[in-house]
């Protein structure tokens, strides 16, 4: 049965043939295998039924991104603060160690050990 099914493609030249994927893989992607949760995946599933079509790939790719971004956005945020109340950090530090005085308030000292 084997030859008889290798019989027709003997008159194909091969010679110029290449191995590998006939479509070229997108630049910036990669092929993995994953693990996802059944829930996840009925999720995305849904969303592109409800959409009329398309791919959840697609859809779990984005919300991907959108995580990455989202996280990123928050640390830049986060390190913008802390710059900015880093000075304000330093004078409460020297505000808790000296004794001040300002209009209409009583000195501030240190507790005295006991």
């Amino acid at each position: 049965m084997k030859k008889a099914a290798a019989e027709k493609y003997r008159a194909i030249d091969f010679t110029g043939a290449r191995r590998g994927a006939v479509v070229k893989p997108e630049t910036g992607k990669t092929k993995i295998s994953i693990r996802l949760d059944n829930a996840v995946l009925e999720h995305f599933r849904k969303l592109v039924e409800k959409a009329g079509g398309g791919n959840y790939q697609t859809l779990i790719n984005d919300a991907l991104l959108e995580h990455l971004h989202r996280r990123s956005t928050l640390d830049v945020v986060r390190a913008v603060v802390r710059e900015e109340l880093a000075p304000y950090r330093v004078l409460g530090a020297l505000r808790r160690k000296l004794p001040w005085k300002s209009s209409g308030q009583k000195t501030r000292r240190r507790p005295s050990k006991s």
